[in-house]
């Protein structure tokens, strides 16, 4: 267990391998939650939102095969196809 110490101004420091650990940086944010106990620190991430229009590209798919076009995939023409066969 570490022990810190309350500065004058009501500060304390975290020690440099739980920040480390914790991935805290100057302007992380810490939110203090009083407990019938004691004391308890929660680390806040952001959760950043995206424009599904920026994640396009994002993923490719390896190219396999014959090009298709939509008619390879609509089930009267399949079954049309079948039929003829």
């Amino acid at each position: 267990m570490t022990t810190v110490i309350v500065s004058t101004k009501g500060q304390i420091v975290l020690p440099a391998d739980i920040r480390r650990r914790l991935g805290l940086g100057p302007g992380a944010r810490v939110q203090v939650l009083e407990e019938p106990d004691g004391v308890k620190l929660r680390v806040l991430r952001e959760v950043r939102t995206r424009d599904v229009a920026q994640l396009a590209g994002l993923v490719k798919a390896p190219t396999r095969g014959v090009p298709r076009s939509l008619e390879d995939f609509d089930p009267a023409a399949v079954l049309a196809t079948r039929a003829v066969r």
